[in-house]
């Protein structure tokens, strides 16, 4: 019996145990086919969105890609010089997250952050605390890379110390290390080596690496390249490897700027500052002074700078020329008193500000007459100090008039009366048409950013009548640039071919190939070689005889021609005075023009302050530009040109040229009044002004410029404001042109 319990037993736990063995198999299965499905989910869901999961896999590296800035192109001048270039910079940037993978690496990090780069330590183990997933914080922006170098040399030299000193202690001894979450960004900024040298020309850029005004402005596509970048990616054995676009630098661009010519003219426009200012009024030596440079057989600017001028590395500092209670009263509220007075500033004097040219357009209406046939050169004219037209007496600048003179003489003493006669001769027609040849009205396309248009500062036919033609024959009722009458008097003393004015000769690459060379432009011919040549002479002797003496460097033949003209409102008060001449006489290689807007001083119409400093800048600019002397010079002359070598040694400069500018030179061309051609026809009679008889002539200074009596030595009475009989101020052109010249940014 007990046996047959015994076997029932045995049967029942083989049973159960086939039913466990059972069970587990198909346990073991499902598991099995469980395992098997996963498996093809994973090979599909890989299969299907292997791109996206690599991008996951990139995120959970902390993977992210690394922008390389472009090198913005340098700006050099004719020479080679930079004016302008980029310099890299580094900005120190602290990962928080690589620092902290050890904690004993935060100790010495933040030790060399803050003694290497000055940083509060304090600061510092704040915001680690609060940011420990942190992986981008700038700590400090734009160092050199001496400075980089102090922080990489300390690295160095504790990582090997605590290397050492970690070789033969415990783990808990052990020393942090400085590791890679401290690193470097790159990137460039702009300097300015010379400061303020052709700050006008060459402009700034922002901080978006976008130029502001000049060259900067206008080629800033051509300066800028195309930042580069190094990323990551997965390969197909799921590696991550690191692939780099190297960045596009832009290209540089060679100018035709001279520096040392450049350094010439700023020098004497900013001496001429030091000596007025404050002479007359509180402020600058003037408003604004303008001086070009150009090479009259091709276009290209020499050199062009303008005062007041800033600091290009510090463009925003106004410090120069107010107080600091001055820039803060500026800067309340929107600060729209600042942001006016820097744009002021930086504007370019020589191509952005409009005036009436006065005086020296007398060069075009006498070329104008020339080449119409209008004035063949034999005429004789007589001045008895006013003429009347349209009813209107329109006073010459010499009381008592000039008597009688030729068309040599007529320029040379710059006698009103005779161009008011000519531009009757010549006729509206004629006068409005040579405007538009020489490009008055126009813009001339030079390479630089905020050249005015003048177009609705100059007369048409239909706005021009008697008393325009009248008064726009020796240059006032319409508004020019500088640039505009430094571009149509080249073509006057050339041979007559009107070449675009240019700023840069060529473009080249990051590797120094020329990408592009820009060559002289011939737009159009607006006088004959002929007319010319007559032109030339007349200028000669309007320097050599006439009202222009006083810009003769010694040595040296030379034309040109004086303005003075009086300012709106017609005042008395306010002129612009200037000078344009070229030089050598016989053969033009060089344009030179002078504006003086306003010059602080009590008698301002005299353009022997722009004389002044030409006569200056032609002694040092014209032995640079090896042309040699070709006139015999007086004792006088030779210790001037002497004493100047010496102070330009000497690094002095202190009395180059004539240095004063209170000399009457020409006397606001000594006998003539570019100011406001004011009409009078009533309130007093005046002697016909045809009736000459009895007037006296008179002869110039040769030691000061000045119209003196030849009889009695006595200077010329002088009259600058136009002033007809009853004295009433009228405007030529009934506002039409007559925008006076905007104020410059200090006062």
């Amino acid at each position: 019996m007990t046996a047959k319990k015994n076997k029932k037993r045995k049967n029942r736990n083989i049973n159960l145990q086939k039913v466990k063995t059972m069970k587990l198999a198909v346990m073991m299965l499902i598991i099995l086919l469980a395992f098997a499905g996963l498996g093809a989910r994973l090979y599909f869901l890989t299969r299907d969105n292997r791109n996206d999961y690599q991008k996951r896999i990139l995120s959970h590296l902390g993977y992210n890609s690394k922008t390389l800035p472009f090198k913005r192109g340098s700006i050099l001048d004719a020479n080679g010089t930079i004016l302008a270039t980029s310099e890299k910079v580094y900005n120190v940037v602290l990962d928080c997250k690589v620092m902290l993978d050890d904690e004993k690496n935060e100790e010495p990090m933040l030790a060399a952050l803050s003694e290497c780069f000055g940083l509060d330590r304090t600061e510092l183990s704040r915001y680690v605390k609060d940011n420990p997933a942190s992986q981008y914080y700038v700590l400090k922006r734009r160092i050199s890379y001496e400075e980089r170098q102090v922080f990489e040399e300390y690295k160095k030299a504790y990582n090997e110390q605590a290397q050492e000193h970690n070789k033969n202690v415990s783990d808990s001894e052990k020393m942090g290390m400085i590791n890679s979450g401290i690193w470097f960004e790159e990137e460039y900024i702009r300097r300015y080596p010379n400061n303020t040298l052709a700050c006008d020309v060459i402009g700034f850029t922002g901080t978006d690496n976008n130029g502001q005004f000049g060259l900067e402005e206008y080629y800033n596509d051509v300066l800028n390249g195309t930042n580069g970048r190094e990323y990551g990616y997965l390969n197909d054995d799921a590696i991550l490897e690191r692939t780099t676009v190297a960045a596009m630098d832009g290209y540089t661009i060679v100018t035709t700027i001279d520096a040392n010519i450049q350094a010439i003219i700023e020098k004497y426009i900013r001496q001429f500052n030091d000596e007025h200012m404050n002479e007359h009024r509180e402020g600058l030596g003037a408003y604004n002074i303008g001086f070009i440079a150009m090479n009259c057989n091709n276009g290209e600017i020499l050199g062009m700078a303008s005062y007041p001028d800033f600091d290009l590395n510090n463009p925003k500092d106004l410090s120069k020329y107010y107080t600091q209670e001055q820039i803060e009263q500026m800067q309340e509220g929107d600060g729209e008193d600042y942001y006016k007075t820097l744009n002021e500033l930086w504007r370019n004097f020589c191509i952005s500000d409009t005036y009436e040219p006065g005086s020296t357009a007398k060069a075009m209406t006498l070329a104008t007459g020339i080449e119409t046939g209008r004035i063949v050169g034999n005429e004789t004219y007589e001045c008895g100090g006013h003429l009347m037209v349209a009813d209107h007496d329109i006073d010459c600048n010499i009381k008592a008039g000039h008597g009688t003179l030729d068309v040599s003489g007529s320029l040379e003493q710059s006698c009103n009366v005779a161009f008011m006669k000519m531009g009757e001769a010549i006729g509206v027609k004629n006068l409005v048409q040579f405007q538009r040849v020489f490009n008055i009205g126009l813009r001339t396309n030079i390479d630089l950013a905020g050249e005015a248009r003048t177009a609705a500062l100059v007369y048409s036919e239909d706005t021009m009548r008697a008393a325009e033609l009248a008064t726009a024959s020796f240059g006032q009722g319409y508004n020019v640039t500088m640039i505009e009458m430094a571009a149509a008097f080249s073509s006057i003393i050339n041979g007559g071919n009107y070449y675009e004015p240019h700023v840069v000769s060529k473009i080249v690459n990051s590797n120094g190939d020329t990408v592009k060379n820009i060559e002289p432009r011939v737009l159009k011919q607006t006088i004959s070689s002929s007319t010319s040549e007559q032109m030339r002479q007349y200028l000669y002797a309007t320097v050599a005889e006439g009202t222009g003496r006083t810009a003769r460097p010694a040595g040296y033949a030379i034309g040109g021609k004086t303005g003075t003209a009086e300012m709106v409102p017609r005042d008395k008060t306010n002129y612009v005075v200037s000078f344009i001449g070229f030089a050598p006489a016989d053969d033009p290689q060089i344009v030179v023009y002078c504006v003086i807007d306003r010059p602080n001083v009590a008698d301002q119409p005299h353009a022997s302050y722009a004389t002044a400093i030409v006569k200056s800048v032609l002694t040092e600019v014209l032995p640079y530009l090896h042309i040699s002397r070709t006139e015999e010079m007086t004792i006088t002359e030779q210790e001037e040109a002497d004493n100047l070598l010496e102070n330009i040694v000497a690094g002095g400069n202190k009395e180059a040229g004539d240095g004063d500018g209170n000399e009457e030179g020409d006397n606001s061309d000594t006998g003539e009044n570019e100011g406001g051609a004011d009409e009078s026809g009533d309130g007093q009679d005046h002697e016909n002004p045809d009736d000459g008889a009895g007037k006296p002539s008179y002869v110039v200074d040769p030691n000061t410029g000045e119209l003196v009596n030849p009889d009695t030595g006595e200077p010329a009475e002088l009259n600058y404001s136009y002033e007809g009989g009853n004295g009433d101020d009228a405007t030529p052109n009934e506002g039409d042109a007559q925008a006076p010249v905007e104020e410059g940014a200090a006062q």
